[in-house]
């Protein structure tokens, strides 16, 4: 039932789709892992540059639910081993890159790690909202381009999502600190 649900989805998406927009989605599923990477090494590079070590540190924290997530996404797409849509069914068109297994979509979890923590620490609503849109709009390129099933996005979502929360609730207690006294427990 949710295979024959998930495919169907998949061939609304990516069969009806806006041809004209395919560029758009394209660059757009490219942003995901650029971006999840930039923003934390922009913080640390911006801080070191500075001498800022609360923004150096935060950076730091921002890089850790991301990794987590690539790390946890991999695993658990050597797990499932999922074949990709576009592999499966003829009519699928694939238009981007995907190589490993589909489940979970890593693009996914990258951008939705980054969009959950950066959003658990800055809680602005102009920071908030065009995150979480960029990361939403991620996941549906993705499926979009023909590379992932929903249920891919949905668990990369998740992952991503859970991954920022794990770690910001592990962070949380050297956040309210004084950043030189953690700099120092560290050494």
């Amino acid at each position: 039932m949710l295979d024959s649900l998930d495919i169907s989805l998949l061939r609304q998406i990516n069969v009806n789709r806006l041809t004209s927009l395919d560029s758009i989605f394209i660059f757009i599923t490219q942003s995901g892992p650029i971006i999840a990477a930039c923003i934390p090494l922009g913080f640390i590079i911006i801080g070191f540059l500075k001498k800022n070590k609360k923004m150096w540190m935060e950076g730091f924290m921002i890089a850790t639910p991301y990794l987590l997530a690539v790390v946890t996404s991999n695993i658990i797409k050597t797990i499932v081993a999922r074949p990709r849509p576009f592999a499966e069914y003829s009519f699928i068109q694939k238009l981007s890159e995907g190589g490993s297994g589909s489940f979970p979509s890593g693009h996914t979890s990258d951008a939705f790690s980054i969009a959950m923590i950066i959003s658990l620490f800055f809680p602005k609503r102009w920071i908030v909202i065009p995150i979480f849109a960029w990361a939403i709009l991620v996941g549906y390129s993705r499926m979009d381009l023909g590379v992932h099933y929903p249920t891919d996005v949905i668990g990369g979502a998740i992952i991503g999502s859970v991954s920022a929360v794990f770690c910001n609730r592990m962070f949380r207690k050297y956040r309210n600190r004084d950043v030189n006294v953690v700099l120092s427990e560290a050494e």
